[in-house]
């Protein structure tokens, strides 16, 4: 296994108001890029914020791109079932423009089913819409006329549409994400099928992957991202003791939603929800055991659904860069590192 690039994902869930997440989000970020961390991913959530506290990622982006200078910022991910392809185009070409060319455009068919009706939708119809908008918005970023007028995209900036990635749980999107020869996006988990309970991650995520290299255009260089949950301490058992309330949390919704779980131990939470977490050399052994990792070029960390305090995930994402990632042979570019002081309960 070998990172080529190393990401840092945020749903902006920690349990404050709004703008207390906005802010405490940009200050992770910034560390990351601190620490060289290659991506920032943000994913973009309606109405529910106990899913996610961004509705509008693209404005909370252009916030960032002003305060960084080398971190790439992307979508993980737009719901474009939801959104007008045409506005999406329009405002992620103006923040690539003042990232100077940093942004990347991960969307999706995916999102709470129960948020679709508000716009309009149901959740089954998704997939026809999400190929429509997809198939608008992939025309307006190559610059062909619009809906049969003499309309263009302006501004225009030429290179973004060969930095859209499509996100998917299936072996049928990871071919339709290929023959685009679009990036493909795997998410920190994903359901399991009845009778596959306890199929781990990468015996789900290789086939969408093997059908994503099939069906990539001769020539195209792959883009493979695979989130992780992450969560690194500088003592493994305190990295298990943060983790009970969120996952404990994340179990109980799980039930209220019909899901049956194989155990209620910290450990079956663990496996439940593909968690890599404790101290350096644990978090090197879990990820070694992940073959899908040995495929992806980009790796992504968040802290979901561990969600520790904030100054353990400062911590975290130091110790990432610092001793997890160099041991599958990433180097940092650009790095200014400035330590923080190791967490205790009270600075926590």
């Amino acid at each position: 296994m070998t990172i080529k690039r190393l990401g840092f994902f945020t749903r902006l869930l920690d349990n404050v108001p709004a703008s207390e997440r906005y802010r405490l989000a940009t200050e992770q970020i910034l560390h990351a890029e601190r620490q060289g961390f290659d991506s920032a991913w943000v994913a973009q959530h309606h109405f529910h914020e106990a899913e996610g506290g961004l509705p509008a990622p693209l404005v909370f982006l252009s916030y960032l791109a002003a305060q960084t200078q080398r971190i790439r910022l992307g979508t993980g991910i737009i719901t474009l079932p939801m959104e007008s392809a045409l506005r999406v185009a329009e405002d992620a070409v103006v923040l690539d423009l003042l990232s100077k060319g940093r942004f990347e455009l991960g969307v999706g068919s995916g999102g709470t089913p129960s948020s679709f009706p508000t716009f309009g939708l149901q959740s089954s119809d998704r997939g026809k819409v999400y190929a429509e908008n997809l198939t608008l918005l992939r025309a307006a970023l190559n610059d062909e006329p619009l809906s049969g007028t003499d309309n263009h995209l302006y501004p225009s900036s030429p290179q973004l549409a060969r930095r859209i990635w499509q996100a998917t749980f299936s072996v049928d999107g990871g071919a339709r994400a290929g023959r685009a020869g679009d990036g493909l996006m795997l998410s920190r988990t994903q359901p399991r099928s009845a009778d596959a309970l306890d199929a781990p991650l990468d015996v789900i995520q290789n086939p969408i992957i093997d059908a994503y290299l099939d069906a990539l255009p001769e020539g195209v260089e792959p883009r493979i991202l695979a989130s992780r949950t992450g969560f690194v301490a500088d003592d493994g058992e305190q990295a298990r003791q943060l983790a009970v309330p969120g996952l404990r949390q994340q179990a109980e919704q799980f039930q209220l939603q019909g899901y049956k779980l194989s155990g209620n131990s910290l450990d079956d939470h663990i496996a439940l929800f593909d968690v890599h977490l404790g101290d350096v050399r644990q978090v090197i052994a879990s990820l070694g055991r992940d073959s899908t990792l040995s495929r992806v070029t980009d790796l992504s960390f968040q802290v979901h659904s561990i969600d520790p305090p904030h100054a353990y995930i400062l911590r975290s994402i130091e110790l990432l860069a610092q001793q997890v990632a160099p041991a599958f042979g990433w180097t940092s570019h650009g790095a200014r590192s400035t330590p923080t002081p190791t967490p205790t309960k009270e600075t926590a």
